[in-house]
């Protein structure tokens, strides 16, 4: 068992979660709900599932494909990712409420 590993995937996932739409879910559930235990198990048992879809999809990916095509086409998508969030659309609403007092 490489615990280097799975330590290092712990502290990815978990700090990628931290403050993520899933967990917001999770919150606005349990707050409106009387079986917060329930949303926490249901909560669970999704994560689980993405993260075995996950682990599925780029394990199939890496059998077929080559590590350094892989690796190039994450970093691209990233780096899109990356430029979006620099450069948001014009109609977006914080560039109509800056638009708004001139």
């Amino acid at each position: 068992m490489d615990w280097q590993l799975i330590g290092l995937s712990f502290i990815t996932v978990f700090l990628s979660e931290l403050g993520d739409k899933s967990q917001l879910a999770a919150i606005a559930l349990s707050g409106s709900s009387k079986s917060p235990w329930t949303v926490f198990w249901g909560s669970v048992a999704a994560l689980l599932l993405a993260s075995f879809l996950g682990v599925i999809v780029g394990e199939g990916a890496a059998q077929l494909l080559p590590a350094r095509l892989v690796k190039t086409v994450a970093a691209v998508g990233f780096a899109l990712m990356a430029l979006r969030l620099l450069w948001p659309k014009e109609d977006s609403p914080e560039n109509l409420e800056e638009g708004v007092g001139d």
